[in-house]
C-alpha cells in the first residue's frame, strides 16, 4: 500500500460540528466525555480566541472560501433574498477549499452537512442549489434527521434511508471512514470534510449514551457553569481575572425550576448527542492509525457557532416537524415536559439556560456576535509539524481555514477559476501560529449577521445588537464583556466603526430593515411567526 501525505503535503481532515458551545468538550472545561478531541487537543494546538460567523450557513461559507459570507453569496441563510451578496447559495466569484485543493492533486470527499447552496438540500444540483460535488467535491454523502430522514444523498443522486437501526451521527462517520479507505487506492493526498449535524436540535440521542448522564445534571445549570468556569481557569483557557457573566435575565435560578428532572434529562441528552459525536471522531482516528497516516494528516476541529439558545415552540415556524414515525408513534413537537426528550417520537431543543451553561464563561448565543455566540473551540493535530499540548490565545477566524489549507498543502490561492475572477481572500494562514503562540493575525475581523456587528482589533473589540448601540472591551483584560468603555473611549470606538463601515461597503452587507423588509416581501408568514414567538417567548428572542 502506498502512503499518502507528507510533511509536506498532508491529508487534511476539517471536522466541523454544529450548534455546540464553546465549553462543551473536555478540554475546554466539560464534563462530557470527549476522550478523543482531548487526544487531538493534547497532542496538538488549541485555540482560545476561535471566531466562527455565529450561525450555520455564514460561518460555512466563511469556511469553505475564505471570505465574509456576503461576498462568496451566503450573507444571511439559504433564502433568496436578491441576486448579491444575499442570494442564498455559494457565487462563482468564490473558490471553495475543495476546488483550490483539487488544483493541486488533491482527492475531495464531504460527509455531512452542506447548507450552502440555495434550499439547503444540496440535492437540485442546479446554479441556484450547488451541491458538493458541484463544488470541488469528488464524493459527497449527506442525510438530513438524526433518526428517520426522508432520504440519502450520495454525490449527485438519491437513495431511501434504512428503515432500521440508523443514526446520522453514526452515519456521517462511516461514510467518512470508507472515504478514507477510498482514498488510499492512489497515491494523492486526500482532503475531507467531516461536517456533522451534532449537537445541533432535535434532542434525539441513542439509548446507551443517554445512561451514561442520567442524574449527571441534577444539580442544574448554575452549578454547571460554576464547574465549568473552575476547569476552564484551572486548564490555562482563560484569564482568572476575567469575570464569569452572569445568568441569563430569562433563565430562572435552578433552585426555582420545576421540573428538574426534566431540565436535567433535557442536558442529559444533549451531552449524548456530543459524546456519540466524539465517538465517531475516535473511529477516524483510529481508522488513521490503521491506516498509518495519522501522523501525516492534518485534522482541524471546530463549531460552526455558539450554544443555541431557541426555543422550541409546539406551534409556529417549526411545528410542521411533527407528524407520525415510521412506525406510527405520534411526534410530540415542543420543549414540553409530559415528555421526556431523546427518541425518535419528540422534537425538543435544551433551550437557553442550558445554552448559557455551554457558553460559559461568556453571554449571548448562535446569531449574536458577543463572545458567546462566536467563540468556537478549535482544535488542529499535525504531528509532523505541530508540537503537542501547545494552547494559544491568537485572535483567529473560520476565513483564516481557507489560507491555513492551501498554505500547509502548498498550494496557492487563485485569482480566477474555470473563467471566473476570484474575489481576494479575506482570510490569514494559521500556520505561524502552530508554531508561535505569541503570533497575532494582521488584519482586524469584522462580521455582520442581521445586523448584530462586530470589530475585532487587536485587544479591542467593538460590538452591537442590531440597532443598539456599539459597546467597547478590551479582551485582554475582559473577554467575558462585562465592562463597557464605548463613553471613556469615543476615539477608539470612531476607529473601530469606521473599520466597520468600510467592510460593509465591501461586503455588501445591508441593514436590518432592508432584510426584514426583503423577508417580509419573500414570507411574510414566517416573519410574522417569529415576531409571535418573541412575543409569547421573550427569552426566545435570544436565539434569532
Amino acid at each position: 500500500m502506498t502512503v499518502k501525505g507528507s510533511a509536506t503535503r498532508p491529508n487534511i481532515i476539517l471536522a466541523l460540528v454544529d450548534d455546540m458551545g464553546f465549553s462543551d468538550l473536555g478540554c475546554y472545561g466539560s464534563e462530557i466525555d470527549t476522550p478523543n478531541l482531548d487526544y487531538l487537543a493534547a497532542n496538538g494546538v488549541r485555540f482560545t480566541q476561535m471566531y466562527n460567523y455565529a450561525r450555520c450557513c455564514p460561518t460555512r461559507a466563511s469556511l469553505l472560501t475564505g471570505l465574509h459570507p456576503h461576498q462568496a453569496g451566503v450573507g444571511h441563510m439559504t433564502d433568496f433574498m436578491g441576486e448579491g451578496p444575499y442570494q442564498g447559495y455559494l457565487n462563482r466569484n468564490c473558490i471553495t477549499i475543495a476546488e483550490a485543493l483539487k488544483l493541486v492533486g488533491y482527492q475531495t470527499y464531504m460527509s455531512g452537512k452542506w447548507h450552502v447552496g440555495g434550499d439547503g438540500s444540496g440535492v437540485k444540483g442546479d446554479e441556484k442549489h450547488p451541491r458538493p460535488i458541484d463544488r470541488g467535491f469528488d464524493h459527497y454523502w449527506g442525510a438530513k434527521g438524526y433518526f428517520h430522514p426522508s432520504h440519502i444523498e450520495i454525490d449527485d443522486r438519491t437513495e431511501p434511508a434504512p428503515a432500521e437501526d440508523f443514526y446520522l451521527t453514526d452515519a456521517i462517520t462511516d461514510a467518512a471512514i470508507a472515504m478514507i479507505e477510498q482514498s488510499q487506492e492512489t497515491g494523492d493526498p486526500f482532503f475531507l470534510h467531516l461536517a456533522h449535524f451534532a449537537p445541533h436540535w432535535p434532542l434525539h440521542a441513542l439509548p446507551e449514551d443517554i445512561a451514561k448522564y442520567e442524574g449527571r445534571y441534577k444539580a442544574g445549570w448554575d452549578h454547571l457553569r460554576t464547574a465549568r468556569h473552575e476547569e476552564q481557569k484551572g486548564l490555562g483557557l482563560i484569564e482568572r481575572n476575567w469575570e464569569i457573566t452572569p445568568r441569563d435575565s430569562h433563565a430562572p435560578p435552578w433552585e426555582k425550576v420545576k421540573e428538574q428532572d426534566w431540565e436535567a434529562a433535557r442536558m442529559a441528552v444533549y451531552a449524548a448527542q456530543v459524546d456519540r459525536m466524539d465517538q465517531g471522531i475516535g473511529k477516524v482516528i483510529d481508522k488513521l492509525q490503521d491506516l498509518k497516516i495519522l501522523d501525516d494528516t492534518l485534522v482541524i476541529f471546530l463549531s460552526d457557532n455558539g450554544a443555541c439558545a431557541e426555543f422550541m415552540p409546539s406551534q409556529g415556524p417549526i411545528g410542521w416537524r411533527g407528524g407520525t414515525t415510521p412506525d406510527g408513534k405520534t411526534i410530540h413537537v415542543g420543549n414540553n415536559p409530559l415528555y421526556m426528550p431523546g427518541g425518535a417520537d419528540t422534537y425538543m431543543s435544551y433551550d437557553l439556560p442550558w445554552a448559557n451553561a455551554s457558553d460559559t464563561p461568556f453571554r449571548m448565543y448562535k446569531h449574536w456576535i458577543h463572545e458567546g455566540g462566536i467563540s468556537t473551540p478549535l482544535i488542529v493535530h499535525w504531528p509532523k509539524s505541530v508540537a503537542p499540548g501547545q494552547i494559544t490565545d491568537a485572535p483567529a477566524h473560520v476565513m483564516d481555514i481557507m489560507s491555513t489549507c492551501l498554505d500547509a498543502a502548498g498550494a496557492s490561492y487563485p485569482s480566477d477559476y474555470h473563467g471566473n475572477p476570484i474575489t481576494p481572500t479575506e482570510g490569514e494562514s494559521l500556520m505561524p501560529a502552530l508554531q508561535n503562540p505569541d503570533w497575532r493575525r494582521s488584519n482586524p475581523i469584522c462580521w455582520d449577521h442581521e445586523s448584530n456587528a462586530a470589530v475585532r482589533l487587536e485587544d479591542w473589540k467593538l460590538v452591537k445588537d442590531r440597532d443598539n448601540k456599539w459597546e467597547l472591551y478590551d479582551m485582554n483584560n475582559d473577554r467575558t464583556e462585562m465592562h463597557d468603555l464605548s463613553e471613556q473611549m469615543p476615539d477608539k470606538v470612531h476607529e473601530m466603526e469606521n473599520i466597520y463601515t468600510e467592510f460593509v461597503a465591501r461586503a455588501g452587507v445591508i441593514s436590518w430593515d432592508q432584510h426584514v423588509d426583503i423577508m417580509n416581501s419573500i414570507n411574510p408568514r414566517l416573519v410574522s411567526a417569529r415576531w409571535h414567538l418573541r412575543t409569547q417567548y421573550p427569552g426566545w428572542d435570544k436565539g434569532y
